[in-house]
C-alpha cells in the first residue's frame, strides 16, 4: 500500500510516463516536470525504494528506468480511471 501511496504526486506520475517510453537522467525529467533537479532526485529515490526504478551509471550520467515490470499495467489503470492527464 505504501508503494502505491508513492504514485499519488504529479511529478511522480509524470516522470513514470516518461520512463516506460525509455531512460532518462535527472535533469532531463526535473526539465520535463519543471521542478528542479533535487525534487526530481528526491522523487526518483522513493519510487526506487519501492522496487519501481533502477539507476544505471553510465560515465558521469546516471540513467533512470523502469524496473516493476507491471508498472504499466498500473499506469494504464490509472490513465483509464483518471485520463491520461491524471498527472
Amino acid at each position: 500500500a505504501e508503494c502505491l501511496k508513492t504514485l499519488a504526486h504529479p511529478h511522480r506520475l509524470r516522470i513514470v510516463q516518461m520512463l516506460l517510453s525509455g531512460q532518462y537522467t535527472v535533469g532531463e525529467l526535473a526539465e520535463a516536470c519543471e521542478i528542479p533537479s533535487h525534487m526530481a532526485s528526491e522523487h526518483l529515490r522513493l519510487m526506487q525504494r519501492c522496487g519501481f526504478l533502477t539507476a544505471e551509471k553510465d560515465g558521469r550520467c546516471v540513467y533512470y528506468a523502469v524496473a516493476e515490470p507491471h508498472l504499466a499495467n498500473i499506469m494504464s489503470c490509472i490513465e483509464a480511471r483518471f485520463g491520461s492527464k491524471a498527472s
